[in-house]
């Protein structure tokens, strides 16, 4: 198959992806959140995460620019950072009461875009897309995993 490289599944996600994020920037600047605080957000308040490692492992983000997202978070009050009792080198990071009353206006606003953005789609359409979405993201991940370690082998396609 021949495909024009503007029609490719990379670069059409991709423009949905950006499309997405302005979408959501615009609709979360308001609440004093943005697109990329929502990971940490998200595990934060699911106690999934608790310190940076933690958390820039679950954004899928290397740790420096997790560690410039939480500082620019603390200083706008959304975050706070405590000594973490268990390893002096590591902080404990926690949600402020603030941004803990203000993640579920940001949630609502999230979803409700998604709902924008999907309607035309049925419900099935909609599932169908996430699985699929869901099962290119683990084959990024594996591709990835595997060039960074030469050597390993390719599997199949997750399901």
């Amino acid at each position: 198959m021949d495909l024009n490289v503007l029609s490719t599944p990379g670069h059409l996600i991709s423009l949905a992806a950006r499309g997405f994020a302005r979408l959501s920037e615009a609709r979360l600047k308001p609440l004093g959140f943005g697109v990329g605080h929502l990971p940490v957000l998200v595990a934060l308040q699911d106690g999934r995460a608790s310190t940076q490692r933690d958390l820039a492992r679950f954004a899928r983000i290397e740790q420096p620019p997790m560690a410039q997202m939480l500082a620019r978070m603390e200083r706008d009050g959304l975050v706070r950072r405590t000594p973490d009792p268990a390893d002096g080198r590591s902080s404990l990071v926690t949600l402020t009461e603030d941004a803990e009353a203000r993640l579920p206006d940001a949630v609502a606003v999230l979803m409700q875009g998604n709902d924008d953005v999907l309607r035309g789609f049925t419900e099935e359409e909609a599932d169908l897309l996430i699985t699929l979405l869901t099962r290119l993201i683990a084959n990024l991940d594996r591709v990835a995993s595997a060039e960074a370690s030469p050597g390993a082998p390719l599997s199949g396609p997750a399901d």
